[in-house]
């Protein structure tokens, strides 16, 4: 380095960047911006984080970004202390503020000192954000803040967020990490504890959820709203009029735990709140959420330099473990990759346009289908069932729900109106005529089936699209009585339907192409992931659901105590136990597919003589609420049931259920239901909520050697 050139802080992570050369990198592009007020002229110097591709391919952060970021602002500091500038803004491309970390960079990094470095250039950048251009720093959020994305927001002294904008949030906790470049330490100091856990723990847990600009807005993450049409100039407005001193900036939610003692007390409350969440969602087997947690509580009586060294530990050892690389595997390839291009499916030219779907049945599926289309696809939606009363009830129940959408602010008046009149009922199915797509929702029994679509095939045009929702019935034996079999084809959703992201679509032997192209392309509009599944009994989800329930059920049955068999399976982190479950979608559907599929595959598939008695009985599950606040299998419940004298271990339970689950996907594979194991995890990970930290269903068995146990090889002799 010559005499003459400046240093920076980032020339100590040139050699981490150079790691990584492939980095897609998002520039810091710097205009300078004169808002002109009463008070005078101020000027801004407006960062654009931006790729340079097209409106659907995210900005990201890898070491090549960070870095550019950091020296632009290093540069923006020289000019704000020579008086060219008045503050620092920072705002994204289209859509995008930045979605976070570039995780395949991430991945890549497995040296610990790469991981280390990776996690304090984060650090250096932000910490310029926050107090290190000698000038207030502002973000406008015009899009999907994700991870590292949102950071770069909470590191500012000042946020707006556009109404328009769409996935908000701390996801670092779903992926395998902690939100390490200050997010833990900032956020629960702007939203207060409770709200601050709720991001970084509940919304990742549940299926990842994010958060919209108003919700962002109304939890205190950014202190103004503006609607998206002309978000950027009314940000930059609001950013002269705060530096002139003309608006003032409250924040109700802000706390600081270390000058409050009941606001430390709120800390400690709030903690306790989510690790009851943690452990109920992961079974404490995933290790992100316990670190966030723990940073989180150290960092109550931490400065932000103090909370960042534990953040830039945590986050180190993260990076370096398996369950992150088993995460990574499972979100990035499977969820982020493999999803977008679903494995045998029809080119997307073949697909129909579709104005206008039926629904066959009123009861609640139904009612949660009608409700999926008519707010994904904003097209007409009728339903029809036997009698009025029951389709009044139907509709009733949608137009209910879309007023509890509306009560909790996801949607607003005029689209909850729009959306209400879209969906109507009749008892004739003669309103089917003009649809394009039409969907049963009707008793799992396959002579009832057949005699709907029968009774929809006599009405409609001949391009209409015939679906089924059934989960374990054959595709084929429902279509093989109509004229047009290659008409129909399955649309398996999952329950509830608003929330579970995946769509089993069944190709029968007589299924045309472009009917198949129409549903990927409908799953597509519905927001949905779609897999491509052969007609076999079950399918993919509730076949290896069932194996693995009917093993536990089986086990029980032989002598196991109840909380032995039910908790064996603990260190997989499944989201609830197999007889919780069991009592969640009801005895007796569990009961009617586990009979189906033991018609199918034999013994494989156990059909407990004990479950049958408890749903002869009536009784609804095996658990009920003991008097010491825990749960216990009642005396009038015991007496009902037959059970053996051979009991098992939990550890025998969970390699019995390791082993069955083994082979019963490499039976799948062999009958060629999917493509490949990939698609299986992809179906687990969507539709059962198989946790993300094992990095898919088939992985895990490959890890705890299951699978050459059973199979003599692994799913995935490379990963």
């Amino acid at each position: 380095m010559s005499a003459t050139t400046p240093t920076s802080r980032f020339d100590a992570f040139a050699g981490l960047a150079a790691q990584v050369p492939d980095e897609v990198v998002t520039h810091s592009l710097v205009k300078d911006v004169e808002v002109h007020t009463d008070g005078g002229t101020v000027r801004i110097a407006l960062i654009t984080l931006d790729n340079g591709l097209d409106h659907t391919r995210p900005t990201t952060l890898g070491p090549n970004t960070l870095i550019e970021l950091g020296r632009t602002l290093e540069g923006l500091r020289a000019r704000a202390a020579a008086g060219e500038i008045h503050a620092v803004a920072v705002t994204g491309k289209p859509y995008f503020l930045v979605a976070g970390a570039d995780l395949t960079t991430v991945k890549t990094l497995r040296d610990p000192a790469a991981g280390e470095q990776m996690a304090r250039l984060g650090h250096a950048a932000y910490d310029l954000l926050a107090d290190g251009v000698g000038v207030p720093t502002f973000a406008f959020i015009n899009g999907v803040a994700l991870g590292g994305g949102l950071e770069i927001a909470l590191a500012c002294t000042y946020r707006t967020v556009s109404a328009g904008a769409q996935g908000i949030g701390l996801p670092e906790a779903f992926i395998g990490l902690i939100p390490g470049w200050g997010g833990v330490w900032r956020l629960p100091r702007l939203t207060g504890p409770e709200a601050g856990l709720r991001v970084m723990i509940e919304n990742p847990l549940n299926n990842n959820r994010t958060l919209r600009g108003t919700e962002a807005f109304a939890l205190g993450i950014a202190d103004a709203l503006f609607e998206p049409a002309d978000f950027l100039e009314r940000s930059l407005v609001w950013a002269a009029s705060v530096l002139s001193g003309g608006t003032a900036v409250d924040r109700p939610h802000a706390v600081e735990p270390r000058e409050d003692a009941a606001a430390a007390q709120r800390w400690a409350e709030a903690a306790k709140a989510a690790r009851a969440v943690v452990s109920a969602k992961t079974s404490d087997a995933a290790p992100a959420p316990g670190k966030v947690l723990e940073v989180f509580e150290a960092g109550a009586h931490a400065t932000q330099e103090e909370s960042a060294e534990l953040e830039v530990a945590a986050l180190t050892g993260l990076m370096q473990s398996p369950q992150f690389r088993d995460t990574v595997y499972a979100f990035l390839d499977l969820v982020q990759k493999r999803a977008k291009r679903p494995a045998g499916a029809p080119e997307a030219k073949l697909a129909r346009p579709v104005a206008k779907v039926g629904v066959v049945g009123a009861g609640l599926m139904a009612g949660q289908l009608a409700l999926v289309f008519a707010r994904q696809l904003k097209v007409p939606v009728v339903m029809t069932d036997v009698d009025q009363a029951r389709v009044d009830r139907g509709v009733g129940h949608v137009h209910a729900e879309v007023d509890r959408l509306v009560a909790k602010g996801r949607i607003s008046a005029d689209a909850a109106n729009r959306t209400k009149a879209l969906v109507t009922g009749s008892v004739s199915k003669a309103e089917f005529a003009d649809a394009d797509f039409v969907i049963e929702a009707v008793f799992e029994e396959l002579a009832v089936k057949k005699q709907v679509l029968a009774e929809v095939e006599a009405v409609v045009k001949p391009e209409c699209i015939l679906a089924t929702n059934t989960s374990s019935l054959s595709v084929t034996a429902i279509a093989q009585d109509l004229a047009h079999p290659e008409r129909v084809v399955g649309f398996h959703f999952f329950n509830p339907v608003a929330v579970m992201p995946l769509i089993e679509v069944v190709r029968a032997p007589q299924t045309d192409d472009a009917v198949l192209a129409t549903a990927f392309a409908l799953a597509k509009g519905l927001k949905k992931t779609a897999v491509l599944v052969k007609d076999a009994p079950a399918f993919v989800v509730n076949r290896v659901l069932l194996r693995l329930m009917g093993e536990v059920t089986a086990a029980f049955d032989e002598g196991t105590p109840a909380d032995v068999a039910d908790g064996a399976l603990a260190p997989m982190g499944l989201p609830m136990t197999p007889f919780t479950l069991a009592e969640m979608v009801g005895l007796p559907v569990a009961q009617h597919v586990a009979e189906s599929l033991h018609a199918a595959f034999g013994d494989r598939f156990h059909v407990s003589a004990n479950q049958q008695a408890l749903i002869d009985a009536g009784v609804k599950g095996l658990w009920a609420p003991a008097a010491d606040g825990g749960r216990e299998v009642p005396e009038s419940t015991l007496a009902l049931l037959d059970v053996g004298s051979t009991p098992s271990t939990a550890e025998q339970v969970l390699t019995r259920c390791q082993d069955a689950l083994a082979e019963e996907i490499g039976l799948m594979l062999a009958e060629g239901v999917v493509a490949g194991p990939e698609d299986v995890d992809l179906c687990m990970i969507l539709g059962a909520g198989w946790p993300m930290h094992l990095g898919g269903i088939t992985p895990y068995l490959d890890r705890v050697g299951a699978s050459e146990r059973i199979n003599g090889k692994r799913f995935h002799p490379a990963i």
